[in-house]
């Protein structure tokens, strides 16, 4: 099997002209970055308002092994399949983390025959969009800082809440000290950085629907509060506007194409265990508006992405998906019925069956919000035919249609199975979607909801600055905003060890932050860090770059 650069780098890519007319996308309304890469412009984006929906499908998984399970290749795949079988489709992606690409995951623009290219761009910097939302959420933190130094504000130094972000992953900076020095250097106060993927701006970014709404939510960010815990808004500061002129570009989606050279909008990047985790409204919307069938992914396990999704950024949004498509491995189902990492690519059918308890709760999960769900195992090269055959009866058992996916090693060809299943689902109209709470519960009532029904929580334990956090919300009038927890994606629990379907657990949540400008409250459980470190052996060990300026991954 040749390696994924190697796919990668003999495409035939196709000028991005020709993949925007692909969808009727006049070349007015395209902004090149180079011949592979464009931007689509604000005004066609708008226009296609009026035009009605396609069929949105959703690709979550099961808990994931630190590697993840290949939900990307499995989209990028299934838009490979549908339009194979002749169907109008694109993807609508996320874009990858620098901190990650260089971390643990390496690449992250799918693998094998099922990539989007060109992917050493998209990987890297791309079309500038992750440095424009670092550079507005910094110059934020520093237009607070000057307005503190020079007394146009009155805050209170020790709730100062607006911190800086940068796309890397750096431990070293989880906490740190700003201000030191002499009396010109500013005001000394602890502060921290978040990775980029974490910053309200781009949960924002990712959320608003046009320019004014990018505008308006910026200007209630809440930077900190006085010593009357009287909240300070980025308004406050009167800078909304300068803000967002630095994003004007980056709410723009990018379009960039597959292997096969069909469409994919590659827009926005919040992580699923530490914000919303689902590309742009925007990105969706218009690929809504141009295709039959939209393929988009939700960050790390159901029970992150895909019930943020479900809860949150669908009702934003004004869409809902036709169906999800549950990507399954091997090789993490056996992990969940106590495999061992060292052991994982022997066969072991005892481990394989005691961890279908792991897929079973992701299904049970996606009847709760009436989703109709199709399983997509993700085929690796060391299952075996009795592993592969396993699946398959369990499926056929609990009647839930299920399709090998082949797209690493085939590309659409591989995909073809499962679209026609999708397609097929879709068309008997299967799905009755509902969010399971409503946003004008308490937070406490919803925060159960979550922890209860869809981690399997006996119950739910508020440290006491958590508690202090929800009088704050109360105080503030924002009980109204939905959830977004942030929670190790390793586990239903709040603990990363606790694998398989455990149930009846107490999760501890040790603060409720309040992202006002984004629209939603984030409870911090377990030991969930939202500036990732690198690993003992981290993937940039393993990038480099040729005499002719080819790129290694």
């Amino acid at each position: 099997m040749k390696q994924d650069h190697d796919f990668a780098r003999e495409a035939e890519m196709i000028p991005i002209r020709d993949i925007a007319l692909k969808m009727n996308i006049p070349e007015s309304s395209i902004e090149y970055y180079g011949q592979y890469k464009a931007k689509i412009n604000m005004d066609f984006c708008l226009k296609c308002e009026d035009r009605p929906n396609g069929k949105l499908i959703l690709v979550s998984a099961i808990s994931p092994t630190a590697a993840g399970e290949g939900k990307t290749t499995t989209s990028i795949g299934l838009v490979e399949g549908l339009c194979k079988i002749g169907k109008k489709a694109a993807g609508v992606l996320r874009e990858p983390s620098l901190g990650p690409v260089y971390g643990i995951k390496g690449g992250a623009t799918g693998g094998g025959r099922a990539q989007v290219v060109p992917s050493e761009d998209i990987n890297l910097h791309f079309t500038g969009d992750f440095h424009a939302i670092t550079s507005a959420h910094n110059m934020l933190a520093a237009l607070l800082d000057n307005g503190i130094y020079q007394r146009k504000i009155k805050i209170n130094p020790k709730r100062i809440v607006w911190n800086r972000v940068v796309d890397i992953n750096d431990r070293a900076l989880r906490n740190i000290i700003v201000g030191l020095g002499s009396a010109t250097d500013g005001v000394a106060h602890e502060s921290s950085f978040d990775i980029t993927a974490a910053s309200e701006i781009m949960a924002i970014l990712c959320l608003s629907k046009n320019l004014s709404e990018l505008k308006e939510k910026i200007g209630n960010i809440i930077l900190g509060y006085d010593y009357r815990e009287k909240p300070i808004h980025a308004s406050n500061l009167g800078v909304a506007g300068s803000i967002t002129v630095l994003l004007k570009d980056a709410i723009k989606p990018n379009l960039v194409q597959t292997l096969e050279n069909n469409p994919v909008f590659v827009h926005g990047g919040p992580f699923a265990n530490i914000a919303q985790g689902s590309n742009s409204i925007i990105a969706t919307r218009l690929a809504l508006k141009l295709n039959d069938y939209v393929v988009t992914e939700a960050g790390f396990g159901s029970d992150l992405g895909a019930e943020k999704f479900f809860n949150l950024v669908s009702p934003y949004a004004g869409f809902s998906p036709s169906i999800m498509v549950l990507v399954a491995t091997i090789r993490a189902i056996k992990m969940h019925g106590g495999a061992s990492m060292e052991r994982i690519k022997q066969e072991d059918l005892v481990a394989l069956e005691n961890g279908l308890v792991n897929l079973e709760r992701h299904l049970e999960n996606a009847k709760k919000f009436g989703i109709d769900t199709v399983v997509a195992l993700n085929r690796f090269p060391s299952d075996t035919t009795d592993e592969i055959e396993l699946i398959r009866k369990y499926c056929e058992k609990i009647d839930v249609p299920m399709a090998v996916s082949d797209v690493f090693e085939k590309g659409g060809e591989g995909g073809e199975d499962l679209a026609k299943i999708v397609v097929e689902r879709i068309d008997q109209d299967r799905t009755k979607f509902a969010p399971i709470y409503d946003w004008k519960d308490s937070v406490e009532n919803k925060i159960n909801i979550i922890a209860r029904e869809i981690y399997r929580a006996e119950k739910v334990e508020y440290e006491t600055e958590a508690l202090d956090d929800m009088k704050l919300i109360y105080n503030l009038k924002l009980e109204d905003l939905p959830i977004c927890m942030a929670k190790t994606q390793m586990s239903f629990s709040d603990d990363p060890n606790k694998l398989g379907a455990p149930s009846g657990f107490t999760m501890k949540v040790r603060r409720v932050l309040i992202a006002a400008g984004a629209g939603f409250l984030i409870p911090l459980t377990g030991k969930i860090l939202r500036m990732p470190g690198l690993p003992k052996i981290p993937a940039a060990e393993s990038i480099d770059i040729d005499h002719y300026g080819r790129i290694f991954f």
